[in-house]
């Protein structure tokens, strides 16, 4: 069966989201910076909701410890997690523009690579990584919004995991607890869970729909 045309994806998303609310996410890139558990996820919430474009970044290869949590597929292992999420992004969103690059972010290139995004997503592993992509955006890229995520490991309670606007243009989700450096396994519903919430931040902002 051909898939179908983008007026036909367009006008359904409308029906959805609302002819104002879709011209808005179709007009509007997102950099997702990190494709792993959180990030491939975040990914493919904002490729299902008619994001127009996605710049997505990660250095590394899909493994089979990925599996448990991140969106990627058994015939996929090996593959530089940028190419094949966007091989699945394709799939889900057929005309959404993917610009997908193979590549480790630093204070070097984070003003190349993500100068042409409205938002940022920071969905690093690690905690150095997380650091230096906040700190740098927040002092070197004010006019950008930034959506990061900060504790999503374990077992522990769902609702546990919020959502904080810790400045006009800057969002935290998660608990603000958990680390998978403390030994406590990353489970996919929570990790699920968190990259929801700042999917949905990402929404809310381009829906200029703003949390207190």
């Amino acid at each position: 069966m051909p898939i179908p045309t983008r007026e036909e994806m367009y006008r359904a998303l409308e029906e959805r989201h609302g002819a104002e609310i879709q011209k808005k996410l179709s007009e509007a890139s997102v950099a997702v910076c990190g494709l792993g558990g959180l990030g491939s996820n975040i990914a493919v919430a904002l490729a299902r909701a008619g994001v127009g474009r996605l710049y997505l970044y990660d250095f590394d290869k899909v493994d089979i410890s990925n599996l448990n949590r991140q969106q990627y597929f058994p015939e996929q292992l090996g593959m530089p997690k940028n190419e094949a999420l966007a091989d699945t992004l394709k799939r889900i969103a057929p005309y959404c523009d993917i610009v997908s690059h193979q590549v480790k972010l630093s204070e070097e290139n984070i003003p190349q690579l993500l100068g042409d995004a409205d938002i940022i997503c920071e969905a690093f592993d690690k905690a150095e990584q997380k650091a230096m992509l906040v700190n740098f955006v927040l002092e070197n890229m004010p006019e950008k919004y930034l959506v990061a995520g900060s504790g999503m490991a374990g077992f522990a309670p769902s609702n546990m995991i919020q959502t904080k606007r810790v400045t006009k243009r800057f969002y935290l989700c998660g608990d603000e607890v958990s680390d998978v450096d403390d030994g406590v396994g990353l489970v996919a519903s929570r990790v699920l869970i968190c990259a929801g919430h700042q999917a949905h931040a990402v929404i809310r902002i381009i829906a200029n729909e703003y949390d207190i």
